[in-house]
């Protein structure tokens, strides 16, 4: 595949592609940003910027990274185990134990670098993988500060429309599909967007899936390596797991969860907000809906992220 990213890099950036294994031993790809012509022999704040769920590092990271290298930080992307330029197989599982630990794992390759400051290491984590790298925070000190943007919870977003016939029923289904799996040696997977990127939303799609549509499925979006969705199985994991228990204990870490005043999920975002200790932010953008928060340099607000991680990494 061609090398491929949803956003220009700057002229004043320099993006270098690294790798490093997590502690389970999966290779996993990333990208390294900093300012182009920096002083190596000096020490940085470091950032480490997570994709959404089922997203890769080509698309909403790299536009965050993109910008805050420009502002004084170093910056890290990656691609989840099973997902893009990342080892595990088979592809396209989703693990929240694994998803969590890829986070600890981008710390321990930042704070191997001689040109990053150990003690100022900060987390972003966009859409489901806000959820991680909360998850991460709460057991991994060495994260001193995190931010979320369009924060979700994967593993309330299982039940968080179900009944518990519903719950009952899909734990049945799921389970009867390992048989399936397990016979034909290979978990099912099955796409949720084009492999090609199309003109226009389906008209017969609703929200929210439109709204998915509006990013992954259009060019403003799309990644051949972000087709959406993991192994139908994984969602076993995610009904048998709970990522916020401990949020808590982030504490007296500052959270700071910024939210679109339209988002579908912004509820994620409050409910973490309410049971996590102070020191903690809610900051609502104007005008925005979930996705917006993915790429949009008119929406994401970069001068309040850049406030946060320079006032608390220090």
């Amino acid at each position: 595949m061609n090398e491929y990213y949803i956003f220009e890099l700057s002229e004043n950036v320099e993006r270098n592609h690294v790798s490093y294994k997590n502690r389970y031993g999966m290779k996993i790809a990333g990208d390294l940003y900093t300012a182009k012509g920096i002083d190596l022999s000096k020490k940085y704040p470091a950032l480490i910027v997570g994709a959404p769920y089922g997203g890769v590092k080509e698309q909403g990271p790299g536009v965050y990274a993109n910008q805050l290298a420009q502002r004084g930080f170093v910056v890290l992307t990656f691609d989840t185990s099973f997902m893009g330029e990342s080892e595990g197989e088979p592809r396209h599982v989703s693990s929240p134990d694994i998803f969590t630990e890829n986070f600890s794992a981008a710390v321990d390759y930042l704070g191997l670098q001689n040109f990053v400051d150990r003690e100022k290491i900060g987390v972003i984590g966009i859409c489901g993988s806000g959820g991680f790298a909360l998850s991460a925070t709460q057991m991994d000190t060495r994260i001193k500060a995190i931010a979320t943007t369009s924060m979700y919870d994967m593993t309330a977003a299982g039940r968080a429309f179900m009944d518990k016939e519903t719950v009952l029923a899909t734990k049945e289904k799921l389970s009867q599909q390992r048989w399936v799996d397990a016979e034909n040696g290979y978990p099912e997977y099955i796409p949720f967007f084009p492999e090609e990127p199309i003109d226009k939303v389906p008209a017969e799609l609703e929200e929210p899936n439109a709204e998915w549509f509006r990013f992954y499925a259009l060019k403003r979006g799309h990644h051949p390596n972000a087709r959406g969705g993991f192994t139908s199985t994984s969602d076993l994991a995610f009904l048998n797991y709970r990522l916020l228990d401990y949020i808590d204990e982030i504490s007296p870490r500052p959270i700071l969860f910024v939210v679109g005043d339209r988002a579908h999920s912004k509820f994620f975002s409050e409910n973490a907000y309410a049971v996590a200790n102070e020191p903690k932010e809610m900051y609502i953008v104007e005008d925005a809906e979930h996705i917006d928060l993915y790429d949009r340099l008119d929406r994401i607000p970069f001068d309040k992220l850049e406030d946060f991680f320079k006032s608390n990494l220090k």
